[in-house]
């Protein structure tokens, strides 16, 4: 079978209301210009569209560092959600957790002392708010009975979830060679630790956390500036990373950064980046919901052709001083055969600026298709074969 493109091509002018058909329109697209980074990896994106905003680098692969502990804490969200455990549950702290991941290990800690035992609920604020070593080793032993165990269970988790380019050495993100990840995964994990887990999502902002009497605040720079998550990173082979979301105005942006040279410049491109996606876009409705965005051929069919809609409106966030005309590509596996039912996933309207992706929505059938007559069936073999022998 080939892959089959109908390729739409919308204009500018299709964001205003009580315009043609976007079938009617047959002119290339310009891409936005884009802001330029420091980083050596960016991937920004807005939450509710999925609109894809900036990207560099961004499916690379790289070392992590402290951003697995997002992992982590999403298996202990996970457990939670699904009454495994309790924020009252009550872990020991082995020696092996002190030491790796506590006062001895000079490295980010909640000071849990060795032999005692430390709830839940604030191992996790441990681990958002201080990115605790000694917090993930001992939640780690404590729910799997060891850390390999726990680890298991983290890349289970992460192939669950689609991360199909991650995978987890550890339960901290300490240096490990099999520690890798893009900033696409730590972005789409992101989105579900913030859709899924609303009410455990809002420990990452806790300002400062105190254990064993000593008080530490939030290991996170854009708190100060109106993030609300979730994480940072550094290693050597990669240099500083943040993982971060932000919300304003009734709109999110989620923003996967690494390769800057310092933790000064992280925070300075990671607020640059977050305030240029804010103040230089709008949201722009393309289509409204239950709207025919386009028609996929049906070999065989009666009729021949189905109407395709989205599951609700299709929107895209775009430049506010240059909303240039937008390319879109309605996507499906040919020859479609019947019967189709309605409602049926079919195809798949890819937008872009130019030949930059910008959202990818998913498009059903607005009506059944029946199987054909003998002599439409016959026409579409022939249309077949024309196609295969061109």
């Amino acid at each position: 079978m080939r892959i089959l493109s109908t390729v739409v091509l919308l204009l500018a002018s299709l964001l205003s209301p009580g315009l043609p058909s976007p079938a009617a329109f047959a002119q290339t697209a310009a891409p936005a210009p884009l802001i330029e980074s420091k980083a050596a990896q960016v991937y920004l994106i807005e939450a509710s569209t999925g609109t894809v905003l900036f990207s560099k680098n961004e499916k690379k692969s790289f070392a992590p560092a402290s951003l697995a502990k997002l992992m982590t804490l999403e298996v202990v969200f996970d457990a939670l959600k699904k009454g495994e455990i309790r924020p009252d549950t009550i872990y020991p702290v082995s020696e092996y957790a002190w030491r790796t991941g506590g006062a001895p290990s000079r490295t980010s800690t909640m000071f849990a002392a060795v032999k005692s035992q430390v709830p839940v609920a604030d191992l996790i604020k441990g681990i958002a708010v201080q990115t605790a070593n000694d917090g993930c080793l001992i939640i780690a032993e404590g729910m799997a009975g060891s850390e390999a165990k726990f680890v298991e269970r983290m890349n289970a988790r992460a192939a669950e979830l689609g991360l199909t380019d991650s995978h987890f050495a550890n339960a901290t993100g300490l240096p490990h060679p099999d520690n890798r990840s893009t900033l696409v995964d730590l972005v789409k994990l992101a989105r579900h630790l913030v859709e899924t887990y609303p009410d455990l999502y809002q420990t990452f902002s806790l300002a400062e956390f105190e254990w064993n009497k000593i008080l530490q605040r939030n290991r996170n720079p854009l708190l100060p500036i109106g993030a609300d998550g979730l994480g940072t990173g550094f290693a050597e082979e990669s240099g500083f990373a943040i993982i971060a979301s932000m919300e304003r105005d009734g709109r999110r942006l989620f923003l996967g950064l690494s390769g800057a040279q310092t933790d000064k410049e992280r925070t300075e491109e990671a607020t640059r980046l977050l305030n240029w996606g804010f103040d230089g876009f709008e949201m722009r409705t393309l289509f409204k919901p239950g709207e025919v965005v386009g028609e996929a051929s049906v070999y065989g069919g009666n009729p021949a052709k189905v109407p395709l809609v989205a599951h609700g409106p299709v929107e895209v966030y775009v430049p506010i001083n240059n909303p240039d005309r937008l390319q879109a590509r309605i996507v499906y596996r040919w020859p479609l055969k019947p019967p189709v039912a309605a409602d049926r996933e079919i195809a798949t309207l890819n937008i872009l600026s130019g030949e930059r992706p910008l959202v990818s929505v998913p498009l059903k059938s607005a009506q059944a298709v029946e199987v054909g007559t003998l002599r439409q069936r016959a026409w579409d073999a022939v249309i077949e074969l024309l196609f295969f022998w061109i």
